[in-house]
């Protein structure tokens, strides 16, 4: 399953850059570095390369979706050239990703007032999308959890997905904390995992923690001369700080999803999946998790759609953009 997730996912990276590389001819942008490199566009006046010109516009008419376009890149000074201008790359600059791909279909104006798209999506009511919602979901403590939801629209949270390998993983003792975490879920049909909890790391393996470590005065002040003492010696305050070696914990997969199922749950919300008709990988994850929700109302509330099904009820020159620069085809 992880083998698969892995293979679908670097299939899609890599075709998404051969066409992003073709789509940036004469837009501003750069590639990231390594031997499949992503494409990253930067903002050109009133438009931006990895938008569609009708959803940025809309999206720079609203300061609450503007935001969202403010994410900085987390990888941006390790894997990215310098903007020439010295501007921080953003998340939502990078061709491969999922929350741009979501602001440029349903920003795009007439997609939310679609009935064609609101009946395959189950949305009433005339609320905007919301990127970024922040669900709260509670926890047994009382307090609630600061994680997002990609889209809240209406009665709906989305989840969207392009090229992430899976919907990340996280200790049980993290999941099994949420209020409603055996209300809802079957726990032992969910999807487990063993977790690397920690390790001891020889003094040298990573020579940059070695330093800070060492200047922040952590290992003895003593005068010790040669680069082995120096490595024994911070061998022993690790050893000392308690590190241990290796261990497993015990962990669930598809987390994202779990997470996003007791938010509906809780908000009373219906709950559905976008991905890629290329990732099957993602679609069986998410019935895998569907299967251990426990209430069949709560479940019936659950659903999957493909960009490429969506793609089939947006209008003819949005269809043409993520067909161009994603490879998305309209089913039918």
């Amino acid at each position: 399953m992880v083998e698969g997730n892995g293979s679908y996912a670097s299939q899609l990276r890599q075709e998404l850059g051969l066409r992003n590389r073709q789509y940036a001819v004469g837009r501003p942008h750069v590639e990231s570095y390594g031997s499949r490199p992503a494409i990253v566009y930067a903002p050109d006046g009133e438009q931006h390369g990895n938008f569609f010109d009708a959803a940025y516009a809309a999206i720079g008419a609203r300061p609450e979706w503007l935001r969202r376009l403010s994410k900085i890149h987390t990888q941006g000074e390790r894997s990215l050239p310098r903007h020439e201008a010295g501007r921080r790359w953003c998340e939502l600059d990078s061709s491969s990703s999922s929350d741009a791909l979501l602001m440029n279909v349903f920003c795009t104006p007439g997609v939310a007032e679609s009935e064609k798209v609101r009946r395959a999506l189950g949305v009433t009511g005339d609320e905007p999308p919301v990127f970024g919602w922040k669900a709260r979901v509670p926890l047994r403590t009382g307090r609630v959890d600061r994680t997002e939801v990609d889209m809240r629209w209406g009665g709906l949270l989305v989840e969207a997905k392009l090229t992430e390998t899976d919907f990340q993983t996280r200790s049980a003792a993290v999941v099994e904390a949420y209020r409603d975490f055996d209300e809802v879920f079957e726990r032992d049909l969910l999807p487990r995992v063993e977790l690397r909890k920690a390790r001891r790391r020889a003094a040298v393996e990573f020579p940059e923690e070695f330093s800070q470590e060492w200047e922040a005065g952590e290992v003895s002040d003593r005068d010790i001369d040669e680069s082995a003492e120096i490595a024994n010696a911070y061998q022993a305050a690790i050893v000392a700080k308690g590190v241990a070696e290796q261990v497993v914990e015990p962990g669930y997969a598809s987390y994202q999803l779990i997470r996003n199922v007791l938010a509906a749950y809780a908000s009373r919300c219906s709950f559905c999946v976008v991905h890629d008709q290329r990732r099957p990988d993602l679609r069986e994850a998410w019935f895998q998790v569907m299967a251990a929700v426990r209430c069949a109302t709560l479940r019936v509330r659950c659903q999957v759609l493909t960009w490429q099904e969506l793609a089939a009820l947006l209008p003819r020159a949005l269809r043409e953009f993520l067909e161009r620069k994603y490879g998305i085809v309209a089913v039918g």
